[in-house]
């Protein structure tokens, strides 16, 4: 099995709404991981694109949030409208699209 050129981490963090704190499962992130998995898959490049679930990132208050790698791209505040751009632009190239970056 070879490794894949790109993977992408996107959390699914879900909390107690009555604890009055953010978490990315409110933004419907398990539904944009199913989507951007089926992009890929559609774009055939499913065997170079890994797209994956994950827990908190510890970037709550801007999410929805993912991670891609190699280039270690932490993109937050993204719709279901965004995600088009993001596959083409940073997934598929190795473009940073500002207004998602998520500083350190």
């Amino acid at each position: 099995m070879s490794q894949y050129k790109k993977h992408v981490f996107i959390c699914e963090n879900i909390r107690d709404a009555a604890s009055g704190r953010a978490f990315c499962g409110s933004h419907r992130t398990k539904e944009q991981r199913d989507k951007l998995k089926v992009m890929v898959k559609a774009a055939g490049i499913g065997k170079d694109i890994r797209i994956n679930s994950a827990g908190c990132l510890g970037q709550c208050s801007k999410g929805p949030v993912m991670v891609i790698y190699p280039q270690g791209l932490w993109y937050g505040q993204f719709t279901d409208d965004d995600l088009e751009e993001i596959l083409q632009k940073s997934i598929l190239g190795d473009q940073v699209i500002d207004r998602f970056i998520i500083e350190k």
